[in-house]
């Protein structure tokens, strides 16, 4: 028998120590309702977990942000909603303009009302904003920029016939960058990068003064081409692929981007159109703004056949407005209701991916009391067993008497 080292005492000592750690981690995980409260508790199950967590995160940002693109969309139709109304009394108004029952000085005071209709147009566009920026002038749409070659492309015809481009269009799938226009043959391919989009003209023929739009719609550029009021022949489309051959287009996009997802790529963009009087007004408003001019010239002269053709063309106008206006709302609705489906879709995949986090990181509380019950009752059988291996040496003592 020996005293000096109380082999059994450190026995004892040693798987206390080791129930100690264990009702430790035990408290711990009760405590904190983790099952993972440190790498080494389940290293694997960490990185799945943190990867999981950035996951959660995004989407429940990814939700904010497709309600604030909900409101923002709300903020402009709104807008457009009271710009309807008015263009329906500008109709309204300019019928009864066309209707000879009127004087002149009727007329003048009905386009008093039109004028005053057409500057708060203009004011809505501008006073139509969401966290500073303004939906309604044109702002946020993919922007053509001026340095674009196309836009200065001479088209010849047979003898001096000749055609230009009218307008350049790109909508909100278009992206920033610079498109390339080649033509073969009666052939105009659009590209940009590694997409591109071939259009066949060999149906086209365009008589003095007629357009035609190049219509890229998988690439979100229109070109349209107006064939010159003078013009004796027809402008083929093989003229118009000669011309606009090398030609460019530089778009800088400008549209909102609604970043609905947890993930780079997982955004779409909405173009939100400028509805208003002016400089950057679309081809339907300038048209109304100067059938409105004409209008008010006409009213303020003694034609009273000048007058009744201007109430009538501007009736033609102001319809050309409202489907234009119609256009604009149409697409903005979609675009929400493309986000309410986003902002339920994202819920469920938040749900799921909470469920599979909680299953690695979550302490299973039910389980865990058993095994915090179990180093309870060894922590007091090993430290009643300590105290016993603690007496055993006295027993020598028996033997010194």
């Amino acid at each position: 028998m020996r005293i000096y080292n109380n082999i059994n005492a450190v026995d004892a000592q040693r798987n206390l120590s080791i129930t100690g750690m264990m009702l430790s981690k035990s408290i711990e995980k009760l405590s904190s309702g983790l099952r993972i409260n440190r790498a080494a508790d389940d290293a694997a199950g960490l990185s799945i977990s943190e990867k999981l967590r950035a996951q959660i995160n995004g989407l429940d940002q990814a939700t904010r942000n497709a309600q604030d693109g909900i409101s923002m969309i709300q903020t402009a139709e709104g807008a457009l909603n009271e710009v309807h109304s008015m263009l329906q009394r500008m109709r309204e108004l300019a019928v009864q303009a066309a209707n000879d029952t009127l004087t002149a000085q009727d007329r003048q005071a009905i386009n008093l009302e039109l004028q005053q209709l057409h500057d708060e147009i203009n004011a809505i566009a501008q006073r139509t904003t969401f966290n500073g920026k303004q939906l309604l002038t044109g702002s946020l749409t993919a922007q053509v920029d001026p340095s674009s070659s196309v836009l200065t492309a001479t088209i010849a015809g047979a003898g001096t016939d000749t055609a230009s481009v009218s307008s350049v269009v790109a909508d909100a799938k278009a992206v920033s960058g610079t498109y390339t226009i080649t033509g073969t043959g009666s052939q105009v391919t659009l590209t940009v990068g590694s997409n591109s989009q071939t259009l066949d003209l060999s149906s086209v023929s365009l008589a003095a003064g007629q357009s035609y739009t190049l219509n890229f719609n998988q690439l979100g550029i229109q070109i349209t081409v107006t064939a010159a009021a003078g013009n004796s022949g027809a402008i083929t489309g093989a003229n118009i692929a000669s011309g606009l051959d090398t030609k460019n287009v530089v778009v800088n996009n400008q549209s909102a981007n609604f970043q609905v997802g947890a993930n780079q790529t997982d955004g779409f963009r909405v173009a939100f159109y400028a509805v208003q009087f002016g400089s950057n007004a679309p081809q339907a408003l300038s048209a109304l703004d100067t059938a409105l001019n004409n209008f008010a010239n006409a009213v303020n002269g003694t034609d009273n056949t000048a007058q009744v053709n201007a109430a009538q063309s501007l009736i033609t106008a102001i319809d050309g407005g409202i489907n234009y206006v119609s256009n604009v709302r149409s697409g903005l609705g979609a675009a929400q209701n493309r986000l309410e489906h986003a902002v339920a879709n994202l819920g469920v995949a938040h749900e799921n991916l909470m469920a599979s986090e909680s299953r690695i990181r979550d302490v299973d509380m039910a389980a865990e009391m058993v095994n915090f019950t179990r180093a309870q009752i060894l922590q007091q059988a090993g430290i009643a067993v300590l105290a016993q291996a603690n007496t055993i040496p006295q027993s020598i003592l028996q033997l010194l008497r």
